[in-house]
């Protein structure tokens, strides 16, 4: 399995209130939930009308499926008429066995048999204390 996450930075063009803001991101975010199945959030410096971050994640057996479909929602970003993208950074990273046999270390407490994700985290945070 691999995640893609990409991070998209927007000027928008005219904005003059959060309104005009929410606008423009809510048409992106509905546009690229609806066609390619993402998650998307604003992320960052919320209260600026004229400057929105955004995070994207998909999750793909294919780090070259992850690839393609964080380029289409930046080049979605792109073409918007009221924003200009200024920037834009994506990390795919493989996790668990269909990536590279990469395992996490909460995916490595449920593999030695804990079938809850609580206690898994809680091990793997009082693992990470003791380095």
């Amino acid at each position: 399995m691999f995640v893609g996450v990409l991070r998209l930075r927007l000027d928008i063009v005219g904005a003059r209130s959060l309104k005009d803001k929410r606008s423009v991101v809510r048409s992106l975010k509905e546009r690229a939930q609806s066609r390619m199945r993402v998650s998307i959030a604003e992320i960052g410096v919320l209260d600026d009308p004229r400057r929105a971050t955004l995070g994207v994640a998909v999750v793909s057996n294919s780090a070259a499926m992850c690839d393609r479909v964080l380029a289409d929602v930046a080049a979605m970003a792109g073409s918007l008429p009221h924003a200009v993208l200024t920037d834009r950074a994506t990390e795919i990273v493989p996790f668990g066995e269909g990536g590279a046999g990469v395992q996490g270390g909460i995916e490595q407490a449920l593999g030695r048999g804990e079938d809850d994700l609580g206690a898994a985290s809680d091990r793997f945070e009082d693992a990470e204390d003791d380095e």
